[in-house]
């Protein structure tokens, strides 16, 4: 088991096993929300040197909130969203992206220790870098890799027996404006 928390130390998480993958996304909604919650005050910063989100995926039956659920936050980027994304409101330390009817939960890589936090496997949405960043070729990305991202989150869902559990966050919706 891993203990992960947020960075003041109030909200902790128990993940279980090893991730589905790890992934280093580079969407637009990625980047919206990655700008939005790095604006709030004492936000720590969740994206790597070329702007891409830096996640960890887990089954969700596998992720638990053992302390400072309390101090947890909604937020999507718009009204009709079916991404949330969760915040820590004690130091406004971004936690984890779900979809709903989703799987999975995406654990955002600020929550591991230093030096700790796997490599990512792959980098997905490519295609939506903005103009003037370049991406190095130290990470796959492209069809075949997003292919492999895809059929490893069907596998942790079949190994699931096809259930999305919900996590356990009756948490607040915030708005964080544009």
């Amino acid at each position: 088991m891993t203990d992960l928390h947020c960075g003041c130390g109030k909200v902790h998480l128990d993940v279980r096993e090893a991730p589905i993958i790890v992934a280093e996304c580079h969407c637009t909604s990625c980047r919206e929300a990655k700008r939005r919650m790095e604006a709030l005050p004492g936000a720590p910063r969740v994206a790597g040197r070329n702007g891409g989100s830096h996640y960890v995926l887990y089954r969700k039956d596998r992720v638990r909130i053992v302390a400072g659920k309390e101090w947890l936050r909604n937020f999507r980027l718009g009204p009709k969203s079916h991404t949330r994304r969760v915040i820590a409101s004690c130091c406004n330390t971004p936690v984890l992206t779900e979809f709903q009817g989703g799987h999975w939960a995406s654990l955002y890589g600020n929550l591991w220790p230093a030096g700790t936090l796997p490599a990512p496997d792959l980098r997905t949405q490519t295609g939506n870098v903005p103009a003037g960043v370049t991406l190095d070729d130290s990470v796959p990305a492209g069809g075949w890799e997003t292919t492999k991202f895809y059929l490893g989150l069907l596998l942790a869902w079949a190994a699931m027996g096809f259930k999305s559990p919900a996590l356990a966050l009756d948490t607040p919706e915030v708005e964080l404006r544009g």
